[in-house]
């Protein structure tokens, strides 16, 4: 009696599921509901054999005599299987779902654009590396790139720009966040290709999606405040590794960086200086603000109610007088007792500096200056 009954629950929730799905979609933008089909359509032409040369990425036709650049633009809205198109359409409607709202309908389409042709062409020419290593041309001409892997890590990666910290489970190890979806996903996706589930190329796409994303969003993309990039602490490359191997990675990745800023490749990330205190000097790194802000206020509330949580402890605010207390024996127009250990004449006040506070913007840490 268990079975059907579990049976019965199971079909029960199909529709459920269902019907969620078709709500999500429903509501989604043009971009992507049209993104969503033409994945369908080149699905149904995987069908047809005699196309998969065409519409697919293969190393050794995108070069001169057959130069088939223009299977950049369909192969990664082809696949072979039902449950990659799955896959992909979830990934498209959650990506709609959660950072359309925040990027606009027309910066979606360009990230999948970016992140599409810098997957294809990486992943082409890893393989004309490898078949330059092996002599084996089975790597030109027997290895088709298609599918949406390079978006899969793209979308893994925005998420954990824009929600770093964000809990999904509470493991026996530790909590998965957000942080940590894209690489243990791409372990996930390793084992599963040397467990033969997974066409060869799909774990080099999704390392190259990874990386083509996570320049895109750290150093290219414009804002509505007019910055590009986002130079946060917590997506920085090192960011997506253990903590134990962060410092190696840092030291590989600012010296490739430093690289790049002088082959004119990346800029320098540049300083704003705000100036309209009297008494601090707030310096903000750009393209920090949009993305932290959520995250920032949940933490200010956390430390605001901690702080309101004991009533008994007193601040000691500084004093906003630059005077001391007055002597009853001084006139108000007597001049305050200088503290100059040189030693002044009457008459002569020696007034002091308020020190000058220095804000990072990133951090909200401040020292003096």
């Amino acid at each position: 009696m268990a079975a059907p009954r579990v049976s019965g629950l199971q079909h029960s929730k199909l529709p459920m599921i269902r019907d969620h799905f078709a709500v999500a979609i429903g509501k989604s933008s043009v971009v992507v509901k049209a993104v969503a089909v033409i994945a369908i359509v080149g699905y149904l032409f995987s069908f047809i054999t005699s196309t998969i040369p065409y519409i697919t990425v293969t190393p050794g036709y995108v070069m001169p005599p057959n130069f088939r650049v223009y299977s950049f633009i369909f192969y990664s809205f082809v696949e072979l299987h039902f449950w990659h198109v799955l896959a992909d359409i979830a990934v498209i409607v959650l990506f709609g779902k959660l950072l359309e709202p925040l990027w606009g309908a027309a910066d979606m389409l360009l990230f999948f654009v970016i992140n599409s042709l810098g997957v294809g062409l990486l992943t082409a020419f890893l393989y004309f590396f490898i078949y330059l290593v092996t002599l084996n041309e089975e790597y030109l001409f027997n290895v088709h790139i298609y599918g949406m892997a390079g978006y899969v890590a793209g979308f893994c990666v925005a998420v954990k720009q824009v929600m770093p910290d964000h809990c999904l489970a509470t493991l026996p190890f530790g909590k998965l966040r957000n942080t940590h979806i894209p690489l243990t996903l791409l372990v996930f996706i390793i084992i599963m290709r040397l467990s033969g589930l997974l066409p060869g190329p799909y774990p080099y796409m999704y390392a190259m999606g990874m990386i083509v994303s996570w320049i895109y969003l750290r150093f290219y993309q414009k804002h509505t405040n007019g910055n590009r990039g986002d130079m946060a602490e917590n997506f920085s490359f090192a960011s997506f590794f253990p903590s134990q191997l962060q410092p190696l990675v840092a030291v590989i990745s600012n010296s490739i960086f430093s690289v790049f800023v002088r082959m004119k490749l990346c800029n320098k990330p540049q300083r704003k200086y705000d100036v309209s205190s009297p008494t601090t000097i707030t310096v903000t790194l750009p393209g920090t603000e949009p993305h932290d802000a959520e995250r920032r206020k949940q933490l200010a509330l956390k430390a605001l109610n901690e702080r309101l949580s004991k009533p008994d402890t007193t601040l000691n605010w500084p004093s906003l007088d630059d005077d001391g207390p007055v002597s009853p024996s001084v006139g108000p127009e007597s001049p305050p007792a200088s503290s100059n250990p040189a030693g002044t004449g009457a008459g002569q006040t020696v007034s002091q500096a308020t020190p000058m506070t220095y804000k990072d913007g990133t951090s909200g840490s401040t020292s003096q200056v």
